[in-house]
């Protein structure tokens, strides 16, 4: 584990973040058989939205949870991926004011990413991976923060839209070896990112937004956009699954790195930038280590 930092004043508590009650009872604790009992002040962990990795897309609310924050918790997922943990860094350089905070590293654990996971095998790696994630988080609550400390991990846009931290937080609170109470501070979305960096609402008049995993459309007996739904914001995809929907008359909007100094932005008809787009994301895969894009794909009504 890391850690680094130096004096901080804090500012006046944020009270205007979502906050779940995640401890058993009040100023509750672990007893000496493992049960619950009553200890005092209890730790709380800030679950706080980044937005899409700009700092300037961090919300006032986001800032003030920050600069109560003693500890800074991280998954440290490899030097592959350091520019995640970059974007997180600038974000705490830029907006928490005091310094006196600490950046802890909690490894990575091990996730099967085959892609030939069948539903069933793709839900049951994920749920694998949250139970490993979940016991290295509780030890690193409970052996680096203080019991009335403050804790913090940066989601990546907003902690309620595909993202597995409440989810995790929820069993690091069943395993009982920790107790703590949870604050939900939201953020602005990929989703919202990409219809702004396109100029376009996502949906059109009358028309719901509907936003899925890539593997659900693929899933498909063909593969593309069901009757009845014309439009769709796919997230999580591995590759770029639309370019294996072979109905005519489809709209993409693609984005990567969105909102960011590395964004780049693709649209068009998809038979026609589909290539484009595909070759586009394997070589910013390979310049950068890693990627994180999304896009809308639609029928063409008019």
């Amino acid at each position: 584990m890391s850690a680094f930092g130096g004096r901080r004043v804090p500012p006046e508590p944020d009270r205007l973040g979502v906050t779940r009650d995640c401890s058993i009872a009040p100023a509750a604790g672990i007893g000496p058989a493992g049960g619950m009992r009553e200890t005092g002040p209890v730790r709380e962990l800030l679950l706080v939205g980044m937005g899409p990795g700009h700092p300037d897309q961090v919300t006032v609310q986001a800032v003030n949870a920050l600069n109560r924050a003693d500890v800074f918790f991280r998954i440290d997922k490899g030097d592959e991926k350091s520019g995640l943990n970059a974007a997180r860094e600038e974000i705490l350089r830029r907006h928490v004011t005091g310094g006196g905070y600490r950046v802890v590293d909690i490894p990575e654990p091990a996730r099967d990413r085959s892609g030939t996971l069948d539903t069933d095998g793709y839900q049951g790696a994920v749920s694998d991976w949250h139970e490993a994630r979940a016991g290295l988080i509780a030890a690193a609550i409970r052996e680096e923060l203080e019991a009335d400390g403050v804790g913090a991990f940066l989601v990546w846009g907003d902690p309620s839209v595909y993202d597995s931290m409440l989810r995790i937080v929820d069993r690091v609170l069943g395993l009982g070896t920790v107790a703590f109470t949870c604050t939900v501070i939201p953020g602005v979305t990929s989703v919202q990112a990409l219809a702004a960096a396109h100029r376009i609402p996502l949906n059109r008049v009358g028309e719901p937004i509907h936003i899925t995993p890539a593997r659900r459309l693929a899933e498909l007996p063909e593969p593309g956009l069901p009757d009845g739904l014309d439009s769709a914001v796919v997230m999580l995809d591995r590759g770029f699954t639309a370019a294996s929907f072979s109905e005519p008359g489809l709209s993409v909007y693609w984005g990567a790195y969105l909102s960011t100094d590395d964004e780049v932005l693709v649209s068009g008809p998809l038979a026609d930038v589909a290539d484009e787009i595909t070759a586009t994301r394997a070589r910013l895969r390979e310049e950068h280590g890693w990627i994180m894009d999304t896009y809308l794909v639609r029928r063409d009504l008019e």
